[in-house]
């Protein structure tokens, strides 16, 4: 697991200075403590930040082949590296390391563009091609390798592994995004087709680009998809059995390292599947490290201790509390762009924990998008039931009008909460979904912004593009066209962003089986019932696991890494809700009302509305602010 980075000049062969490729890795020593390389050619400047793990000694980067016609600076694990080279050695090929970012020259060499479908793992590289003046930007296909780009005034294109990397450079100009900026407050993230910066790109997950001196910028094409189009007609042991193969062999393949290796435990279902793979495959005891909180319950370590003792591991636990939240200066630096998840403050936690141990964790991230394990799965399931029944004609004015008349009763036990429900039975599936995916909701938006910044976004909603990935999928069912939009925008945007950059703040190479392509392939053809079954999410993935789990960490509520924000801004973080409204450079923008702001951290904090998220959302946006254009 590294960091990269690069300078390519688009239309004549300028030199590159190496000093600002050296300034463009620096500023992701994190994600490569173990040494840094750069090569520059005319026109071109390659460099790498190094976390070693595969061959050691060997697999130092930019890496050229004996004549230089290839040089590649990548990021990432391809897990079957080993049985690509046997093959390559078959067709003549020699090899000088053992490293797997060899092998990606000799098999470019062999087989072309067409090599990336041979490769089984995580990657971002840039392969520079002497011969064609071209260089081949790739990222892997669930995009768990970041890759963010920018052509810039001078007629170059730089690249690199965070956003911070082509900040380092002093021409790229630092102008915000406005629509990023409404993407965020929808989702609490900002999406990969976007970037708070303007004029800042991301390579989208499965997707290729190759500039060609003298030819300009084309648009990325596409060289992976996820299809839900099909069915397996296999009978449910066949698939069980077909599922625990593909299971272990992506587990065993994730396992193979030449440093100290352990796995994240939160006691849930995908966790402590790889960990239970993970004893099976190992002859020593896997380590294990646990995050918990300081309120009773959402804490899970009871769970993950289960499991620990179940699969004797090496285990660890800490516990989060409200002192942490002086890391939002950390997580604010290593994400670049806000990022409003608070389970990244956990997630860096265990990280931390991890890395005083092992440099490589398995994660158990992936599942609930392929296999349908949110809770939202199951709404939209029961929701496009319902929506069935009625003509739209009927529905939306009576459901549209429940909605209205309902209060939102954020304290109310669960099944009382019915205000979003009626909202989202009035609405399209598709509109429905992208409702339940976001962060804070439209007409909540609505109040905050101010006319001036809802002008200049111009009519931009960041939900349109969950209606169109939808309405696009390549599907068969609405579960699926749910699944798909969640694949393509939520994982890489959310989950993958959150994984890699708090795991890179420490060092640490994450790796998550659950999303071998293979495994989500299969997981697209699966009968809706193999997914869903009465309430009961990644029903196929449980039944394949109770040979190894006991069924109260199978079937017990999903509880999610969740963090209890809600609870800290009515106590120990009060004081910092209401700055936020009054004395922050965001409430200088003149985006957001400062008046709106300051209702919402003092209805939280009397109890009337629950507006935990949001105030956690507003804080972040301010520090990236603060970090991004002070």
């Amino acid at each position: 697991m590294c960091g990269i980075a690069g300078i390519f000049h688009l239309e004549t062969a300028k030199p590159v200075d190496p000093a600002r490729v050296q300034r463009m890795i620096d500023a992701q020593v994190h994600r490569g403590p173990d040494g840094s390389g750069i090569w520059t050619a005319p026109g071109i400047g390659l460099g790498h930040r190094r976390l070693s793990v595969i061959d050691l000694v060997g697999g130092a980067q930019p890496m050229a082949n004996a004549d230089e016609s290839l040089v590649i600076t990548y990021n990432g694990e391809i897990y079957n590296f080993n049985e690509i080279k046997a093959e390559l050695e078959t067709k003549g090929h020699q090899f000088r390391t053992h490293s797997d970012t060899e092998v990606i020259l000799h098999a470019y060499r062999q087989w072309g563009e067409e090599c990336l479908h041979r490769f089984n793992g995580m990657f971002a590289f840039a392969l520079y091609e002497k011969a064609t003046q071209s260089l081949w930007l790739v990222r892997d296909r669930l995009g768990v390798k970041p890759f963010y780009y920018a052509p810039l005034s001078d007629g170059s294109l730089i690249f690199g592994s965070e956003l911070k990397v082509l900040l380092a450079h002093p021409l790229l100009r630092r102008e915000p995004d406005l629509t990023a900026i409404e993407d965020y407050m929808a989702f609490g993230y900002v999406p990969d087709d976007a970037c708070v910066i303007a004029g800042v790109k991301k390579l989208g997950a499965g997707e290729h680009l190759r500039l060609v001196r003298g030819r300009g910028v084309p648009a990325p094409q596409r060289w992976w998809d996820v299809s839900f189009a099909d069915r397996s007609t296999a009978k449910p042991p066949a698939l069980m059995e077909e599922l625990t193969h593909l299971m272990r062999d992506s587990v065993r393949a994730r396992m193979i390292a030449d440093v100290p290796l352990g796995a994240f435990l939160s006691g849930g279902v995908d966790s402590s599947s790889v960990v239970a793979l993970m004893a099976e495959a190992s002859r020593s005891a896997v380590k294990t490290c646990t995050i918990g909180f300081d309120v009773a319950n959402l804490d899970e370590t009871a769970y993950a201790g289960h499991v620990a003792r179940r699969f004797a591991t090496d285990h660890r636990t800490r516990t989060v509390s409200p002192d942490d939240y002086g890391l939002l200066d950390t997580l604010a630096m290593h994400f670049d762009e806000p990022f409003a998840d608070a389970s990244a403050l956990p997630t860096y936690r265990v990280c931390q924990l991890a890395r005083e141990e092992v440099t490589v964790a398995l994660s158990g991230d992936g599942a609930d998008e392929a296999f349908a394990g949110y809770r939202r799965h199951l709404f939209q399931h029961r929701g496009e039931r319902a929506r069935a029944l009625l003509p739209a004609a009927l529905r939306q004015p009576l459901f549209g009008g429940l909605g209205r008349a309902y209060p939102k009763m954020d304290w109310a036990p669960r099944f009382l909460r019915a205000k979003s429900t009626f909202q989202e039975l009035a609405m399209s599936g598709a509109e429905a979904y992208a409702r339940s995916v976001g962060f804070t909701p439209p007409e909540w938006r609505a109040r905050l912004y101010t006319d001036g910044f809802a002008r200049k976004i111009a009519g931009h909603r960041a939900e349109d593009r969950i209606v169109r990935a939808m309405e696009n999928a390549p599907a068969r069912d609405p579960l699926d066209r749910a699944q798909y939009a969640d694949l393509k925008i939520w994982l890489p945007g959310d989950i993958l962003t959150k994984t890699d950059r708090m795991s890179m703040a420490v060092g640490l190479e994450a790796r998550e089986p659950l999303l071998d392509y293979r495994l989500v392939e299969f997981a697209a053809k699966l009968p809706v019932g193999q997914r869903i079954h009465g309430n009961s999410g990644k029903y196929l993935m449980k039944r394949a696991m109770e040979p190894f789990l006991p069924n109260d960490i199978l079937y017990r509520d999903k509880m999610g890494f969740v963090t209890p924000i809600s609870h800290w801004f009515r106590d120990a973080l009060a004081g910092e809700a209401a700055a936020v409204a009054s004395d922050s450079m965001l409430a200088r923008t003149g985006w957001l009302d400062p008046k709106a702001m300051g209702r919402v951290a003092s209805d939280h904090k009397a109890g009337r509305v629950d507006h935990g998220r949001l105030l956690w959302q507003l804080l972040v946006l301010d520090k990236s602010l603060g970090r991004l254009f002070a």
